[in-house]
């Protein structure tokens, strides 16, 4: 049997670990519900990170790194990047120079890509773990970078922090053989209500990218603002960009701002993908052109939160001239393969009118070398063959609307799952929230963890599913203090669904796992929600 199958990890070392923290826990007067947890061991139990890995084999004594240890590769460039990456987290909390080198070197930490490794994927990896070296070996750039944010995760959690900490900094024993569940595992960041500046979106993408997540969908134009620069349509960011919820000052990214954001998701294995939502949440388009309003009339600026009143004017050639140079230009901007429309909310559009919009933009977007993404209301018209549609519908969603997306999936078209009530970071976690919305009602960690998108959307074959992502809209949330509180510790969760393989989702032993991760969000600055379902170590405890 391939040891990608005989996958699910020996249930009596993880049942040990489980058992030797909630032990810890106990001890510590913790309840069940919650409360600090007992500081984690020197050594990290192999696997018992987020994402769980798919297959993980304890054994051996654990490996050290030392003042001595070298980083060495396969002499690919490919391995070098990621290696020189792995060094640059590793030299400030050990105080190691940790060279990097394309010679064999004992007792090394070794980054190698193997053609034979085929099994293993795009994003799969093997890591093995021993006193005499740490061995990394993926098929693709893409898996070894994936595998560097297993290493992190095994080592003690202050080896996130910019100054010298004190070691041993030891990974046990084992082997880890690692691939993914989905292809799509992604997190959407809304610059559009509350305007994020390219720095705010560079950590974000740092800190899902430490979770395996691998797409970022940037939501750049809605009602509230426009975010980014069209030269052909200049007045979209210089006027559309200036105000957001609230009246705040907005503002957009230039186009070497974008791509500068673009390649630094790309050095990370993640993946644009940019929304332009259309035919609704257009107001500060229409605000910026008169002409692409049915009346000829610019509506204000519109700094409020309310949906659904906007739309372009769908019978006028000149929407489609904008159309064309909008999604051209971003188009050309965009190394990925996808791009969104949006789609949603579009109640000021007549069903007649949003069917004849999206059947003469999907093909532009065709045109333009992407593929398209659009909201589930896109399965109200005809999806382009091949078109990904993002379910956000809630568990009270009416039974003909699943239906029609299930129908669309049948069909062909893809879906990534975003269930609102369940992956939308914004989403209070209970009435005491100051931050979000609650709409969807209240998402506490262990509701936003304990579904399977494989069987959630009743209908949709298994195979429609191109994966997970968790979004988080802006309306009341403008700092990085903001964003984390909202996203950490959910979205590790989400990152796992996408990642682990269904049979390895238990709530009991990932809230242990989770509660393991507070430490190291300390150490990277997050200032996570401290959820009463998850037992976390006494803040500063470290590990």
């Amino acid at each position: 049997m391939s040891p990608l199958r005989s996958a699910r990890p020996p249930r009596f070392p993880r049942l040990l670990a489980a058992v030797l923290l909630l032990t810890a826990v106990t001890a510590s007067g913790a309840s069940a519900a919650g409360g600090p947890a007992a500081e984690e061991p020197a050594v990290r139990p192999l696997g018992r990170i987020v994402p769980v890995p798919a297959s993980v084999r304890p054994g051996g004594a654990p490996f050290a790194l030392t003042p001595s240890t070298r980083i060495s590769t396969d002499g690919s460039r490919q391995a070098r990047a990621v290696a020189e990456q792995l060094a640059r987290v590793l030299r400030p909390s050990t105080g190691y120079a940790l060279p990097v080198t394309d010679r064999p070197s004992p007792g090394a930490v070794r980054l190698r890509l193997d053609a034979g490794e085929r099994a293993l994927g795009e994003e799969g990896y093997r890591l093995h773990s021993a006193p005499g070296g740490l061995t990394l070996t993926a098929y693709r750039e893409a898996g070894l970078f994936r595998g560097v944010q297993t290493l992190r995760q095994q080592l003690p959690s202050r080896v996130e922090r910019d100054t010298v900490q004190p070691g041993p900094w030891q990974v046990a024993g084992g082997t880890v053989t690692d691939t993914p569940r989905f292809a799509w595992r992604g997190a959407m960041l809304d610059v559009s209500r509350h305007f994020l500046e390219a720095a705010q979106v560079k950590r974000y993408i740092d800190h899902i990218a430490l979770y395996r997540m691998n797409t970022l969908h940037l939501h750049l134009s809605d009602d509230q603002g426009w975010r980014i620069a069209v030269d052909s349509w200049p007045r979209l960011a210089e006027y559309g960009g200036s105000t957001e919820v609230g009246g705040g000052p907005g503002g957009h990214y230039t186009k070497a701002q974008y791509r500068d954001i673009v390649r630094y998701a790309a050095a990370r294995h993640i993946e644009v993908v940019p929304e332009i939502d259309l035919p609704g949440h257009t107001n500060a388009a229409l605000a910026s052109y008169a002409e692409l309003n049915c009346d000829g009339v610019a509506p204000p600026l519109y700094t409020g939160t309310s949906v659904g009143f906007s739309s372009l004017c769908v019978p006028k050639e000149v929407t489609y001239d904008f159309v064309e140079d909008v999604i051209g230009e971003i188009a050309a901007l965009t190394p990925g393969r996808y791009l969104h429309i949006g789609g949603d909310e579009a109640h000021s559009t007549s069903h007649e009118d949003y069917a004849a919009f999206m059947a003469r933009v999907q093909p532009v977007v065709a045109r333009h070398g992407k593929t398209v993404v659009g909201w589930h209301q896109l399965t109200g018209a005809t999806p382009a063959e091949g078109a990904v549609a993002q379910y956000w519908g809630l568990d009270r969603t009416s039974a003909a609307e699943k239906e029609r997306v299930a129908a669309a999936a049948r069909a062909g078209t893809r879906l990534v799952l975003s269930p609102a009530d369940r992956t939308y970071l914004d989403m209070k976690y209970d009435e005491n929230t100051r931050l979000g919305l609650s709409w969807a009602g209240y998402v506490e960690v262990r509701r936003s963890y304990d579904w399977d998108p494989g069987s959630y959307l009743a209908g949709a074959p298994a195979s429609a599913i191109a994966g997970v992502e968790a979004p988080l809209w802006t309306e009341t949330l403008s700092s990085d203090e903001d964003l984390d509180r909202m996203a950490f510790p959910r979205l590790p969760g989400v990152a796992e669904l996408g990642w682990s393989p269904a049979r390895a989702h238990d709530w009991e032993d990932y809230r242990l796992r989770l509660a393991a991760q507070g430490p190291r969000m300390e150490a990277l600055g997050i200032g996570f929600h401290r959820s009463p379902q998850v037992p976390w170590p006494a803040a500063g405890s470290g590990d």
